[in-house]
């Protein structure tokens, strides 16, 4: 008996050496544990985040995603999800799991180290707030007692909370909740049991099994909680087996709700939150509260979007972004095909493929563990550069990195990135407040913000600024000017001849500065602005908050030759809209702390009670009335689609159509949509405010008001109708009553609205008194300003 006994004496004496040794360790440790107080008085790092003025996320800012929640805002089957998965017993062990040790011990051996995990949700608390992850003896020791003592400090549903708030699950997310959000786009209450499976599985190895780094592999490990869960008594077979069939839906993947698209929106408000509260804004839970609404933002993206997406397929398929080897690699080499496609970001719905083979007919391509056929109408697109006589650079082959889209049910099309710019920004005209704000087709692919930072030419959509100044020196909407050539040569202009032109090359003689601005022609507004002066007009705009040095005293302001950002136009169209009040555009509305307290709030000046007045009334209401007809029977006539009379806009093309505008207004919302290259350079002929912008404008503006009674501009004191002959009403200030009836001649109203084209090139010179060009006679008045 002795070989049995001997072994079995040695193996006691090395139970109770291991246990005096670890007793004696634990000894010594217990009183070196760390203080609880960073458990006991809990205070996560909470991001910094922004909200729509109606309550939704725009983003957040900070290493930690994290959304703090308390148990009883936790889902049951999400705590049904976590135990089955962590820690069955849980309820039932002092904080470690003698039990669970030896289950999950047998579960290696059988399955080669690839079981159940030991750690109790107690010891995971433990390490995540104290500890290292290094596998070390000391390290686990440490990880032991520490969770004894938090068992005996704190309740198990308080460790519960701690764990569900504070564990590491992926994509930045600190905590079940931040997770939902990041993972499903949903609060944490309304996830549904397949997707609780999916949260409860990632603890184990977040890399591993995200579900959208590695879908497959998350989808394992969600089918293995779900049986765990069947074991554990939560659920039943039947109920396992229809969570296991729920199709998964990821908040970026292509059949997962659309996010709120505010990126530009929610750097705005992250540099001023930044700039109130430091760097202490990325963690203290501070939130901002802009003035975008939801549905208004959503439908400026979508309206930008689409207008850069119609323009883009305007103007042809370019060809594939680059290429790549697939020598040797076949179709279900997944992981280096994802290897190859792992530097390729995908922007919203433009999705990166490789191309795995191509004829005129069909496209096969590969996008992260599908091969995709593309076929028919899919490829009406890309058609002339899957033709063999295609240059080979340019030519979809084997190997090229395309642009694919989902259009549903009509499947799958090859599209591209495009290479223009386009903005977007409404404020409310009495406030300020931004309404939407998009600064660029993807904030991901480009951070620079247009509407705030884009300086640019805005061409024709700056006449009635000029048009404005005209009427406090004197002129009418019925005053006569002639649409006639200009000459100015080089000795007068300093530098060349300057011979400007109409943009189609066409005069009509003698028409009213009405006509002229809804026709939008140059040889009125020069005329004009030199009648008026430069130096008067550069003086003037100021009062719409334009900066005089960029619009320097030429004639060529006429033209709209200055510079300018849309947030800047839009700040001067409200001064039309609110019948003449300066009011300054603002993003935040109001600042709150991690303790719900309001620590900044915006009062703005509102039109009508504290902001300054700075034109005329009847300036406002008569330039309003002039731009109604830009869209009535002018270049803007694609706005009529609304089917609103109270609309007023105007379009701008700048020369060899590089930038095109439509800056327009309801009473109470202006809206200015821009389209452009960043480096400047020719959009392609025909591409005017009036093709280009103006479309983005009225898919925007049916959205903002859908559901508002027609709405116009009460009617000033203080203005004279006055019989012009032509049939037509129109007003004048009652001090520039003329002594003679006006009479307009035969045949200058009414003339056909032809489309708008983009404004003649004018020197950077400022033409000095030239010869003079024929005018109609008018009566003169003195200088009158409000």
């Amino acid at each position: 008996m002795r070989w049995v006994f001997y072994p079995l004496a040695a193996l006691i004496a090395l139970v109770i050496l291991g246990t005096a040794t670890i007793a004696a360790v634990s000894a010594f440790a217990w009183p070196n544990l760390p203080s609880l107080d960073v458990l006991t008085d809990y205070r996560p790092k909470i991001p910094l985040r922004v909200y729509t003025s109606d309550g939704y996320l725009l983003g957040e800012f900070g290493e930690e995603r994290r959304v703090v929640v308390t148990m009883d805002e936790v889902p049951a089957i999400l705590k049904q999800a976590i135990l089955a998965a962590e820690d069955e017993r849980f309820y039932e062990h002092p904080g470690i799991d003698v039990i669970g040790i030896a289950r999950a011990a047998l579960a290696n051996v059988v399955s080669g180290g690839r079981g159940q995990g030991a750690s109790t949700i107690t010891m995971q608390v433990a390490r995540n707030f104290f500890l290292t992850r290094e596998k070390t003896f000391n390290r686990k020791l440490y990880e032991i007692l520490l969770a004894l003592r938090i068992e005996r400090s704190l309740s198990k549903d308080q460790i519960f909370e701690l764990y569900i708030n504070q564990i590491y699950l992926g994509q930045r997310s600190y905590g079940f909740s931040a997770a939902a959000r990041a993972y499903f786009d949903k609060p944490l209450k309304d996830i549904t049991i397949a997707e609780a499976a999916m949260l409860a599985g990632l603890p184990k190895a977040p890399s591993a099994y995200n579900p959208i780094a590695n879908q497959r592999r998350a989808i394992l490990r969600q089918h293995y909680v779900l049986r765990r869960m069947v074991e554990a008594g939560f659920i039943d077979e039947k109920t396992f087996e229809t969570a296991r069939a729920e199709p998964l839906v990821l908040a970026n993947g292509r059949s997962a709700t659309s996010p709120l698209r505010g990126d530009f929106v929610a750097e705005m408000a992250r540099q001023l939150a930044v700039e109130q509260f430091g760097d202490q804004a990325y963690d203290s839970g501070i939130r901002v509260i802009t003035t975008v609404t939801r549905d208004e933002q959503q439908a400026a993206y979508k309206a930008v979007r689409q207008g850069v997406m119609d323009y883009d397929r305007r103007h042809g398929y370019r060809g594939p972004e680059s290429f790549v080897d697939l020598g040797g690699v076949k179709a279900s080499d997944e992981e280096r095909l994802d290897e190859l496609l792992s530097d390729v970001t995908d922007y919203d719905e433009l999705l990166a493929a490789i191309v795995l083979e191509a004829t005129p007919k069909s496209v096969r391509v590969y996008r992260h563990g599908e091969v995709l056929t593309i076929t028919g109408t899919g490829l009406t697109f890309a058609a002339p550069m899957l033709n063999e006589r295609a240059p080979q650079a340019r030519r979809v082959r084997r190997g090229a990195i395309v642009r694919i889209r989902d259009l549903g049910e009509k499947g799958w099309e090859i599209a591209q990135l495009p290479d223009v710019e386009a903005a977007l920004v409404a404020i409310d005209s009495n406030t300020g407040a931004v309404r939407a704000l998009i600064g660029g087709f993807d904030f991901n692919r480009s951070k620079f913000n247009h509407v705030t930072q884009a300086l640019r030419q805005p061409g024709s959509s700056f006449k009635p600024f000029i048009y404005s100044a005209a009427l406090e020196r004197g002129f009418s909407p019925s005053s006569v000017e002639d649409d006639a050539p200009l000459f100015f040569p080089a000795g007068i202009t300093g530098s060349k001849d300057w011979e400007p032109k109409n943009y189609d090359g066409k005069y009509d003689g003698p028409m009213t500065l009405r006509e002229g601005l809804a026709r939008s022609k140059n040889m009125i507004s020069i005329r004009l602005l030199r009648s008026i002066t430069p130096e008067y007009a550069q003086d003037y705009i100021t009062r719409f908050g334009f900066d005089a040095a960029q619009h320097p005293p030429y004639l060529t302001m006429a033209l709209g030759a200055g510079m300018v950002t849309p947030w800047q136009m839009a700040t001067g169209y409200a001064v039309f809209a609110n019948g003449g009040y300066r009011i300054e555009p603002y993003v935040v509305k109001e600042m709150i702390d991690g303790q719900g307290h309001v620590v900044a709030k915006v009062d703005p000046p509102v039109a009508g009670d504290s902001a300054p007045r700075v034109i005329d009334p009847r300036n406002a209401w008569l330039m309003t009335s002039m731009m109604q007809d830009v869209i009535r029977r002018g270049t803007a006539t694609r706005a009529l689609t609304l089917k609103r009379g109270e609309l007023a806009g105007k379009t701008g093309t700048t020369n060899d159509y590089v930038d095109a505008w439509f800056a327009g207004f309801h009473p109470d919302l202006v809206a200015v949509s821009w389209m452009g290259h960043d480096q400047p350079r020719n959009l392609g002929r025909g591409e005017t405010g009036g093709s280009a912008a103006l479309p983005m404008w009225v898919n925007f503006m049916r959205t903002a008001l859908k559901g508002l009674p027609e709405k116009f501009q009460p009617h000033p004191d203080g203005l004279l109708a006055v019989n012009t002959g032509s049939g037509r009403e129109e007003y004048i200030y009652a001090e520039n009553l003329p002594a003679e009836p006006i009479v307009i001649p035969a045949g200058v109203a009414n003339l056909p609205p032809p489309s708008e084209a983009p404004d003649e090139a004018l020197p950077q010179t400022r033409p000095a008194a030239g010869p003079a060009a024929p005018v109609v006679e008018r009566v003169p008045t003195p200088i009158r300003r409000p």
